[in-house]
């Protein structure tokens, strides 16, 4: 009986050894965050503007809420779709690019392009800021 439980010990510490140095390799193949990942900076001004020009001149509140579809699909699922396709929400306020997130409501965003064309590009960058502050 003692036999089995030194055996028995001596393959725990032998388990406990080796499963300690595998766990160390692999926290030295983690690289650091501060190595590879950069933090964009955030401009507050800028998406105070676009909330202001969201919610007044721009009249995209009557149709866009921040998490649910109304009219128009979410600023969260517009930002979302337009980072994941790297695709410009400026250009697409200029009239200049295709609907992406949602092209049969279209005809009806068409319609404000009367408004979004006459917005300087600090405006529609700002609105741009605002929106992609919902990811």
């Amino acid at each position: 009986m003692k036999k089995v439980t030194l055996l028995l010990c001596l393959f725990v510490f032998s388990f406990l050894v080796s499963c300690g140095g595998k766990e160390e390799q692999k926290l030295d193949e983690i690289p650091k965050a501060t190595e590879t990942v950069e933090q964009p900076i955030v401009d507050n001004s800028k998406i105070e503007l676009g909330e202001e020009i969201f919610e007044g001149k721009g009249t995209c509140v009557a149709c866009h809420k921040p998490n649910i579809k109304v009219v128009g699909p979410s600023l969260h699922n517009i930002a979302t779709i337009y980072k994941e396709k790297n695709a410009s929400i400026v250009t697409f306020l200029k009239g200049e690019g295709e609907a992406i997130v949602d092209p049969a409501q279209f005809e009806v965003m068409k319609a404000n392009f009367a408004i979004t064309k006459t917005m300087s590009d600090e405006e529609l960058q700002a609105l741009e800021a605002y929106i992609y502050s919902f990811l």
